[in-house]
């Protein structure tokens, strides 16, 4: 069973690196862009036949090592 990890930084983290690309976009004459913050993209294969059973495992996963719990918040989705 397949699921895709979304990580990103919680609304009240300074994100550097999303507003160097979005400086950077301005700077190409983008100016419509609001904003934009930079995140990190996880696609995940576990070996489980309950649904419910393979998102607990990915949610642990996430919690033990793919996450920041303290500065990042995280969304998982079935493929």
């Amino acid at each position: 069973m397949k699921f895709s990890i979304t990580v990103t930084l919680k609304k009240d983290v300074l994100d550097p690196q999303g507003k160097v690309v979005q400086n950077t976009l301005f700077n190409m004459g983008m100016n419509s862009l609001k904003s934009i913050r930079q995140g990190k993209h996880f696609e995940v294969e576990v070996e489980e036949n309950d649904q419910s059973i393979a998102k607990k495992k990915v949610d642990e996963m996430c919690k033990k090592l793919l996450v920041n719990l303290i500065i990042e918040d995280y969304k998982i989705n079935k493929i």
